[in-house]
């Protein structure tokens, strides 16, 4: 199997924190097949002090981290929205929520997210309610992120405020799912999300079973790499592992590529043409006035990045 070919498999990760990831992940990611990445808005690790950093930390979104992307062959969308743990800083979040909508109608932006639940607080409940207008005012998807701690219920309860709130399932895709929580998003009509994290949320082996079971209609596979211990080759290891475990070419195709594109592609912001066609990679362009080149580096210029075996991709 050839990955990124024109007729072979191309994947989307539909939930990629890259701005805390090197040019040498976007290159091994590129390689591994991997053609359009959706980067949602998240904290940062440790908390915002003040709005004008989530507002550089948007305009890097929809910015810069786009530039860096299209380096390497790749296209870069993203989502906007206040992260649940920073909903709890109300004066914060009053600050941000002003930002959101200007933000919400750039170039490139496919839906409002992560929004959610992280400790189900009123806060939190509060932030999330409003940002679920919005979408619903600005006919944008919306990306969930459902809590760590008390899974379940805090799952059932954000589709629940979603319905309460008018949105429509087929518009809100449901993140970081696992066995617990995925048969009643997929029978209420959400699409179903999973994030492959090395150890902990769901591994390869574990989401393979979650295909047999259910199959691959309103499910997504994606890495949520980030500044942790995390993986972003999960896409491309998953659908490996998939296809030697058996799963249908067509199960995976689904999961970790065509529904990614047909869930955000509501959006208006995202097309299949954005990549099948792609501009010429170009490393001597510069984004005011900075290139990603450091060193004396020689630039790359082609037409398009060379793709490679999945025979190269180890899973752990």
């Amino acid at each position: 199997m050839r990955l990124g070919d024109d007729d072979t498999m191309k994947f989307i990760d539909a939930h990629a924190h890259m701005i805390s990831r090197t040019t040498d992940d976007y290159e091994a990611m590129a390689a591994s097949g991997v053609v359009a990445v959706i980067e949602p808005a998240f904290w940062l690790g440790q908390p915002r002090t003040n709005v004008g950093s989530y507002l550089d930390y948007l305009s890097t979104l929809v910015g810069f981290e786009r530039f860096r992307a299209s380096q390497f062959g790749i296209r870069h969308y993203c989502t906007v929205g206040l992260n649940s743990k920073e909903a709890n800083n109300e004066e914060l979040a009053e600050a941000v929520m002003d930002l959101i909508p200007r933000f919400a109608l750039k170039e490139g932006v496919v839906a409002i997210g992560e929004i959610g639940y992280d400790e189900q607080t009123p806060l939190e409940d509060k932030y999330f309610r409003l940002q679920l207008d919005l979408a619903r005012e600005l006919d944008l998807p919306v990306m969930i992120h459902t809590p760590h701690r008390d899974k379940k219920r805090g799952t059932t309860r954000s589709m629940d405020v979603c319905i309460e709130h008018g949105l429509e399932p087929g518009k809100v895709i449901i993140d970081h799912n696992n066995e617990e929580t995925v048969r009643e998003v997929l029978d209420r009509g959400f699409w179903a999300a999973f994030s492959i994290y090395p150890c902990t949320k769901m591994g390869n082996a574990r989401m393979v079973e979650i295909l047999r079971h259910y199959g691959a209609d309103r499910i997504i596979v994606d890495s949520a790499c980030d500044w942790g211990i995390s993986e972003p080759l999960a896409v491309a290891k998953t659908a490996k592992l998939a296809l030697q475990s058996g799963v249908p070419e067509e199960h995976v195709r689904l999961a970790c590529y065509r529904n990614a594109l047909e869930a955000y592609g509501q959006s208006g912001q995202m097309s299949e043409e954005d990549w099948l066609n792609p501009p010429p990679i170009d490393q001597r362009t510069l984004y005011e006035g900075n290139s990603i080149l450091r060193g004396g580096r020689p630039p790359v210029v082609e037409a398009r990045r060379s793709a490679r075996s999945a025979d190269d991709l180890v899973i752990e």
